[in-house]
C-alpha cells in the first residue's frame, strides 16, 4: 500500500479549488511533482516506453525523467520491465498501471490519510494545545 503523504500545500490549493483536475489531485494525494504527473500521463499515451523515449517526447533529461519513473514505481504507478536486445544487453521499459487502477490507489491512499488525520484529531488534548 502506498503510503499517504498529501503535500500540505497542495492539499490547501485543492481544498480551495471548486473543480480541481486529474493532475492537481494525483499530485497531491500521492505527494508527486507535476512532471511526475506528466510523466505518469506520457506513459497512458506510450506504453512500454524506454527513458530515452519518455525524454525526448517530454522535452526533458533522461536523468530527470528517470528519477520520476523511480518516484512513480515507488508509489505504485508504473511497472518496469527487462527487455534483451537482439544485438546484446538490455533496456528498461515502462509502463503506467491502468487509469482505472490509479483511481482505486487515490481513494485507498486519500482515506488511509484521513483516517490517520482523524486520529491525530482524536489525540489532541488540552495539554497538548500551544496557546
Amino acid at each position: 500500500m502506498v503510503e499517504a503523504d498529501p503535500r500540505p500545500d497542495r492539499f490547501r490549493d485543492l481544498m480551495l479549488d471548486n473543480e480541481p483536475g486529474f493532475e492537481d489531485v494525483m499530485s497531491c494525494v500521492f505527494g508527486i511533482k507535476d512532471h511526475e504527473v506528466r510523466t505518469y500521463l506520457e506513459l497512458l499515451d506510450r506504453p512500454g516506453s524506454t527513458v530515452a523515449e519518455l525524454a525526448e517526447s517530454l522535452d526533458r533529461d533522461r536523468s530527470n525523467v528517470n528519477r520520476s519513473l523511480s518516484t512513480l514505481r515507488e508509489k505504485g504507478l508504473a511497472t518496469r520491465e527487462r527487455r534483451l536486445l537482439d544485438g546484446g544487453g538490455h533496456v528498461y521499459q515502462y509502463s503506467p498501471i491502468p487509469l482505472d487502477e490509479a483511481r482505486d490507489l487515490m481513494h485507498e491512499t486519500l482515506d488511509e490519510w484521513t483516517v490517520y488525520v482523524h486520529d491525530r484529531i482524536d489525540e489532541f488534548g488540552v495539554e497538548s494545545l500551544s496557546l
